[in-house]
């Protein structure tokens, strides 16, 4: 089944949006955006625990309200395997670690304020992924 997926108006809008709670999170709060980081200091800092609460909730209510309001479903696969979910899990925390953030982190925050570790870690991750959707359809 061929899908063609061409939404710029929805793509243009969300990306809008995405800069702006950037760019306002950077403002409120003086630090950058990106969830492993905000996940990771939730679990183990002391700082900011409520802060860091709040963002987390909001990730998860975002789409719930989002659903909600327009009445729409989310389609999202997610395997049901445990083992595979698992070893997933552990590679992107591992991923996450070995390149000091994550894709919302290095993609959002870190191009914006134009860091090299973050241009070479965004194309890496963009690469990465493009090989994984390439060798899925052919097998």
């Amino acid at each position: 089944m061929n899908i063609i997926n061409f939404t710029p108006v929805s793509a243009l809008t969300g990306g809008l949006l995405i800069g702006l709670s950037v760019a306002l999170f950077f403002i409120l709060n003086g630090r950058m955006i990106g969830v492993s980081g905000i996940a990771s200091n939730f679990l183990i800092s002391k700082d900011k625990k409520s802060e860091n609460l709040l963002f987390l909730v909001g990730l998860i209510l975002g789409p719930l309200i989002y659903t909600f309001i327009l009445g729409g479903e989310i389609n999202i696969l997610i395997s049901n395997s445990l083992p595979l979910l698992t070893v997933g899990g552990i590679l992107v925390g591992f991923g996450t670690k070995l390149s000091s953030g994550c894709t919302s982190g290095h993609g959002i925050s870190g191009i914006s304020r134009f860091s090299l570790r973050s241009i070479i870690a965004t194309i890496t991750f963009m690469i990465v992924g493009i090989l994984t959707v390439l060798i899925k359809n052919i097998l």
